[in-house]
């Protein structure tokens, strides 16, 4: 069988949203090591620049609130002043708050909503609207393994990511002729702040940050669309859709896969979950500001 031709990164123009912790912040460190230049957009300025000066001269940070286009679009613009065309986007910034779906509010639906999906299509648009012309670039959407189940205790974060999984294949049938690769990448947990606090599921370990960079890195060079964290989930999944459903949802009970995100340590969990409802407000209130200024 021949060898996938792998392409270099070297050189390349990257840009990654929620790129100042967790996977985004792995895999521009795995980016930057193989001579990439790097834009580490975060919704929080003061410590992407934190990771930006860890990684070195090839690493720029912005400030960037993906639910909002005009802000996607000066972070996207001011990356290409600064480091050149824009080659890679890596849509990562997303948040998952837990709970049972009738104890859910309206305003944290939204939220999901707004960040994980609103914000990979606004990043997709836009980095379309740059790659198309010249035939060339690659966007990477940053899904879950969730957005190829149901799991109890995240359905609004479960309906996210199962619309970036659909986003994504869609987005990469219309650019077949186009030049444009599209990688959607599926982790299971990671341990990162976002998962932390999670039950885990029998006989599957917690991915670090760096698995998963590796894989995107690997996914980039390769072109690879399915990207599943470990790759040995795709071959379970595979398995698993051609067992009945009663048969599926007893391994998962036996798995324990259907506690992971609904039997949480709430304690563990609080200052990711306090974060994230901060982190959410401040762009709310950024974007009424912008909003009362335009209007005045």
């Amino acid at each position: 069988m021949a060898r996938k031709q792998v392409k270099s990164v070297a050189g390349k123009m990257v840009a990654i949203t929620g790129g100042a912790r967790g996977i985004g912040k792995a895999t521009a460190l795995a980016l930057i090591r193989r001579g990439a230049r790097v834009a580490i957009g975060d919704l929080d300025l003061e410590l992407a620049e934190k990771t930006a000066a860890e990684l070195g001269g090839n690493a720029v940070a912005f400030k960037v609130d993906v639910t909002d286009r005009d802000s996607f679009v000066t972070f996207l613009d001011d990356a290409e002043r600064e480091l050149g065309p824009l080659d890679v986007l890596i849509n990562n910034a997303g948040i998952m708050p837990l709970g049972r779906f009738e104890e859910e509010t309206d305003e944290t639906a939204k939220m999901l909503i707004d960040i994980n999906l609103h914000g990979v299509i606004y990043g997709t648009k836009l980095a379309l609207e740059r790659m198309i012309p010249r035939r060339s670039g690659h966007i990477v959407n940053i899904a879950s393994q969730a957005g190829k189940a149901g799991i109890p205790g995240g359905a609004t974060y479960c309906a996210t990511k199962h619309a970036v999984v659909g986003l994504s294949e869609a987005v990469r049938l219309e650019n077949l002729e186009n030049g444009i690769e599209i990688s959607c990448v599926m982790p299971a947990v990671v341990n990162t702040e976002l998962g932390s606090g999670l039950t885990d599921t029998r006989g599957v370990k917690k991915l670090e940050p760096e698995e998963v960079a590796e894989a995107i890195v690997e996914a980039i060079e390769t072109n690879r669309f399915d990207v599943w964290v470990p790759r040995s989930s795709a071959g379970i999944a595979v398995a698993l859709n051609m067992v009945p459903r009663s048969g599926r949802e007893f391994i998962a009970r036996t798995m324990k896969a259907d506690k992971v995100l609904a039997e949480v340590d709430d304690a563990t969990r609080a200052s990711y979950e306090e974060r994230a409802a901060r982190s959410t407000a401040e762009s709310a209130e950024d974007s009424t500001a912008s909003e009362a200024t335009a209007g005045s």
